[in-house]
């Protein structure tokens, strides 16, 4: 009996281990498809780049530009609106994200497009879209910059319009509300809008959208002693201010303001290589004067083609536009994860992207200056051509790359470093592109409704600092030390981080946990054993993990959502640091993600799991279903492999013995 069971029992365990040899490989196997697929997608110049999809608002507008400016083409206009078709939902609505629910100011906008193609009014899609805008409060609900555009063809008042002055570029840095206390990408889009405001045109649109308008009861303004009813009433200044600005002061701030416009176009003719800067900048200096050949316009509107994307589908050709473009991101993130999958240093395709990361180096100052006139230029931006915008996040990622390639980059690595250090804001944690950009009531202003407009610091953007700068031998330093006590003040009470950058807690834990553990914090700290078991709890029944962009607005959607590859190995790479890579967590995570490979080794992700503005504005970063697999595929798996192979030596001398 004792040999029957001594012989079950190996029986078992030879199983056990056939199946557990047989996972394995297929782990390694997903890996090297993937790894394969990355190098496959390398540019030859070195650089990767995904498509950055956000929502079909980029696609409107860029077909009212083109018919305010008088260029627009049917060919544009058709193609475009085939993409804006393809992506109603049933509901007659246009959503911000995958899977999202409806939006009343991208419908609109959505809306007012296909007008302009033609679209009549009865056709069930228009009627389905018309019927949500009603039931939703009509236009009038809809945002500021939905009726800004509304107004600049005769569809809205613009004296019910937030007031935004042009003189706002003639404050000093000190003086409150000047264009500084805004956000890069906020600051960008007030300066032309206010020469928008301030000219008020009106352009002929072609047809009435009175089916768009529902009774709106007149509301009651804010109470005067509360904040907001302040700033209305301030709003209510600037406006009567508005109606009289005439004479040399309001001509010299419209001259200061173009030439603050001008001072900042980028080498691709974009403004800090986003979209809403773009288009305002463009109508606000065709407002001024600017004929459409002059130098700035005609770069201006060339560069909108290096952002189009087309399509053959069998419906027609599609056209959309990329809000911007990620090509400095993707390429580190690439890096780092084609070095985690076990890509040497040195290897062909890591010294052409260190190659072209050194290259694509910032030397000269941005308005990052203006908070920070003392620190010496350095480090890398998001985009092909965004000089005035180096960010942080980009510059941590990429120092941490370039030490992966093989690449002498001792110089630019030093200058990029001080930079950082030079960029901790006062709290100790970093912001993505200034430093102490946290006047919180510049949200509040009436016509601050699109999004974020300041740059706090962020634990995602924090955590990537920390991480790199303890990689470049500044792990005992104040300014680290700093940032750690910055990245533990900000956890969550539930355990988790908040995800600035990417969607969401998982993004923010997957982020803080690495960058806490390369700077010395222990695994069983109470601030990583308390993530590590929101993660947990947070794990989806089929292995994975998912986060819905609802959750920036409804706590119930935390840690929320279908598993993505994305998120599901944001997830394991915090288990990884934290010691729990090879626990049955990580476990059904791998196979998730195994199992649900393409055959060319990428993974489907339609979700989107970036973020612009929380709550408002997001992002579908194409590579991120493939960078993200292979990092934590690649940690994990060579973990496990050295492991194993630590113990072969003391196995071996056990049986010799």
């Amino acid at each position: 009996m004792t040999e029957l069971l001594s012989s079950q029992t190996t029986t078992s365990a030879a199983a056990d281990r056939a199946a557990g040899a047989h996972a394995a490989d297929a782990s390694w196997a997903a890996l090297r498809r993937a790894r394969d697929h990355l190098l496959d997608l390398q540019d030859e110049a070195g650089w990767w780049k995904g498509e950055l999809a956000t929502n079909v608002t980029m696609d409107a507008e860029d077909l009212m530009l083109r018919q305010f400016l008088g260029i627009r083409t049917a060919e544009q206009t058709e193609e475009t609106a085939r993409w804006i078709r393809s992506q109603q939902r049933p509901d007659g609505s246009w959503a911000t994200f995958h899977g999202g629910p409806g939006d009343l100011s991208t419908t609109i906008e959505a809306y007012l497009a296909l007008r302009l193609a033609g679209d009549e009014l009865d056709a069930p899609h228009m009627a389905g879209a018309a019927a949500f805008v009603r039931a939703h409060g009509g236009i009038a609900r809809s945002r500021v910059f939905t009726r800004f555009w509304l107004a600049m063809f005769g569809e809205w008042p613009w004296s019910r319009l937030p007031a935004v002055p042009p003189e706002l570029v003639l404050f000093p840095s000190w003086m409150p509300f000047n264009v500084y206390d805004f956000a890069c990408w906020a600051r960008q889009t007030i300066v032309p809008l206010s020469i928008v405001r301030a000219l008020r045109p009106v352009r002929p649109l072609g047809f009435p959208i009175d089916e768009l308008r529902t009774p709106t009861p007149r509301t009651r303004p804010p109470r005067l002693g509360s904040r907001p009813g302040l700033l209305y009433r301030l709003d209510r200044m600037a406006s009567g201010y508005e109606r009289i600005a005439r004479g040399p002061v309001r001509r010299h701030a419209l001259r200061r303001a173009a030439e603050w416009i001008v001072a900042r176009q980028e080498a691709d003719g974009s403004w800090g290589g986003i979209q809403p800067p773009w288009v305002y900048s463009i109508m606000a200096l065709r407002l001024l004067g600017y004929p459409l050949d002059h130098p700035v316009l005609r770069a201006g509107l060339a560069g909108l083609e290096r952002f189009t994307v087309r399509e053959e589908t069998p419906q027609g050709t599609v056209r959309r536009l990329e809000a911007c473009q990620s090509p400095v991101w993707d390429t580190a993130l690439a890096v780092i994860a084609l070095s985690d999958a076990g890509l040497p240093a040195g290897h062909p395709a890591l010294e052409r992207a260190g190659r072209w990361l050194r290259d694509e180096e910032i030397r000269v100052r941005g308005d990052w200056a203006v908070r920070r006139p003392r620190t010496p230029a350095g480090g890398w931006a998001f985009e092909f051509d965004n000089d005035g915008y180096a960010d942080t996040d980009d510059t941590a990622e990429v120092i941490m790359a370039l030490r992966r390639t093989g690449v002498p980059v001792e110089a630019p690595v030093l200058r990029a470093t001080r930079w950082l250090l030079g960029m901790q804001c006062r709290d100790g944690g970093w912001a993505a592109f200034d430093a102490d950009n946290t006047r919180a009531v510049l949200g509040d202003l009436p016509f601050c409704d699109f999004g974020e407009v300041i740059d706090p610091p962020s634990a995602d953007v924090t955590a990537h600092v920390v991480e790199a700068l303890v990689a470049e031998n500044f792990g005992g330093t104040v300014p680290v030390r700093r940032g750690v006590h910055w990245l533990l003040r900000a956890q969550e009470p539930d355990g988790s981080w908040f995800g600035r950058w990417g969607a969401n807690h998982v993004y923010g834990t997957g982020a803080v946990v690495p960058a806490l553990v390369a700077a010395g914090v222990r695994p069983d700290h109470p601030s990583i054993r308390r993530a590590v078991e929101w993660l947990l709890t947070h794990q989806n029944a089929d292995g994975g993990w998912g986060e819905d962009m609802r959750s920036y607005r409804d706590p119930a959607w935390i840690g929320r959502g279908e598993s993505t590859a994305s998120q599901t190995a944001w997830a394991l790479l915090a288990l990884h640091a934290a010691g729990h890579g090879d626990g049955e967590a990580a476990g059904r995570a791998v196979r998730w993600l195994v199992d649900t490979q393409r055959p060319d080794g990428g993974w489907d992700e339609p979700q989107f799991t970036g973020t612009g503005f929380p709550g408002d504005f997001y992002i579908n970063y194409g590579l991120y279903r493939l960078v993200f697999p292979v990092s934590a595929l690649g940690r994990i798996l060579g973990a496990r492999d050295s492991a194993v192979e630590a113990t072969v030596p003391e196995v071996s001398a056990t049986v010799t013995r």
